[in-house]
């Protein structure tokens, strides 16, 4: 087994495709898959499926990835403190609900990575994709909540995927609403104060359960109702509508300073964490990143 091999397997299985990783890795298609089906005879274990559809992860293969990221990153911190080379490009993505303390500790670790080279990836998407998308590790990590009313449903996902849930902090539901809204003035809302008002949540696809929306208190019934696929968009009629949406309480005032938020009066919690799998220890950017996010929300909870 070689320092090489372990970067071949690392780049088939960010890219999905040995015939993409091979020209990004600067070798022919045959050398790469006989360099990987030569290391997994001497590891005897099967890495990757190949299918007409592209490549997968087994769960064997997923186990040694988090050991081969290691050992590559641990080269790469050896080459950078001893060697004239430059040190390879970094990759970091994290998939996420729509909070805006996830852009923000994002925006810290891009101002403070110092590297000539990397490609990092913010997936502001649906639940559902958020746990595929650790699952099949083109996302590090992932940002979602859980609450008692969703809690069996996601963890029995989060199960079958082979990841973890890790708790960032507790929250009570609050409303975002525009500074200007006819509610803005108020110290708390009660759900009947809503009624007049577009409800704004973001849609889920193809997985659109009550257990997989976005929003807390999903099964509430609302007479005005719209859904959006984006943040800005939501933002955008949450001020041309006077609309509102319900979720943490947590955000930037620096990037949202035209938002309010404001505690809605129900007995909810949630509990917003972050997943990753069960296998692979956090990279040395996924650690930091994870220590941003939680110095953003003690900042913002203040």
């Amino acid at each position: 087994m070689t320092l090489q091999q372990l970067k071949y397997v690392i780049e088939v299985a960010r890219n999905r495709s040995i015939s993409k990783a091979a020209q990004i890795l600067f070798i022919s298609q045959p050398s790469l898959s006989n360099a990987l089906k030569e290391l997994e005879q001497e590891i005897g274990i099967q890495i990757f499926i190949r299918t007409s559809k592209g490549i997968s992860i087994t769960p064997e293969g997923t186990e040694f990835l988090g050991y081969a990221r290691q050992v590559v990153e641990q080269a790469e911190l050896l080459e950078t403190r001893y060697a004239t080379v430059q040190p390879s490009q970094q990759h970091f993505s994290v998939s996420s609900q729509h909070y805006a303390f996830v852009v923000s500790a994002f925006v810290r670790l891009f101002k403070e990575y110092h590297q000539e080279e990397y490609e990092f990836s913010l997936r502001e998407t649906k639940t559902y994709e958020i746990i595929e998308n650790v699952k099949n590790l083109q996302s590090e990590l992932g940002i979602l909540y859980i609450n008692d009313f969703n809690e069996q449903v996601i963890q029995k996902f989060l199960r079958e995927a082979n990841l973890v849930f890790h708790p960032l902090f507790e929250a009570k539901p609050h409303v975002f609403i525009h500074s200007k809204h006819p509610l803005a003035h108020k110290k708390s809302v009660l759900l009947d104060d809503l009624n007049l008002y577009p409800y704004l949540s973001f849609e889920q696809g193809e997985y659109n359960s009550f257990y997989f929306s976005e929003e807390i208190l999903s099964t509430h019934s609302r007479p005005k109702n719209i859904k959006v696929s984006d943040r800005a968009t939501l933002f955008n009629l949450l001020i041309g509508l006077n609309g509102y949406t319900i979720s943490t309480g947590v955000i930037s005032q620096e990037l949202n300073q035209n938002i309010r938020s404001i505690p809605l009066d129900v007995n909810e919690t949630m509990t917003v964490g972050y997943i990753i799998h069960k296998h692979l220890t956090p990279s040395k950017l996924a650690s930091v990143y994870i220590d941003y996010l939680k110095e953003t929300i003690q900042s913002e909870l203040l």
